[in-house]
């Protein structure tokens, strides 16, 4: 990022409710982001093209291909685990380290 962005960040960070908004979509982008590269690499590993993993799970090709592919995908949690189980995996949460906590977490809590 450039320092004129940063240097925004940091005047606009320093409201509450900017911060909160901010660390939240920041996790938001980062756990579909995650989700969707390891839903991707299991389909490699698995050997299945995208139109056979859109059959495994009832849909279009093209669905799973914008799923896959696309820049701004907002998939529900229902399209995510049925496409996990199509791979042979589940999901699953796991804690976030002390720096997301601090990264994410405490700006979250911070308006509550």
């Amino acid at each position: 990022m450039n320092d004129a962005f940063n240097s925004l960040l940091e005047i606009e960070a320093r409201d509450p409710e900017f911060a909160r908004a901010y660390a939240a979509e920041t996790a938001r982008i980062e756990a579909i982001d995650s989700i969707i590269n390891a839903l991707d690499e299991a389909r490699d590993t698995e050997k299945l093209s995208k139109a056979a993993l859109a059959r495994a799970i009832g849909s279009d090709a093209s669905t799973v291909r914008r799923l896959l592919s696309s820049e701004s995908v907002n998939p529900t949690l229902s399209t995510i685990a049925e496409v996990a189980a199509a791979l042979g995996m589940k999901v699953t949460l796991t804690p976030m380290s002390e720096d997301e906590r601090s990264r994410i977490t405490e700006p979250m809590r911070a308006c509550a």
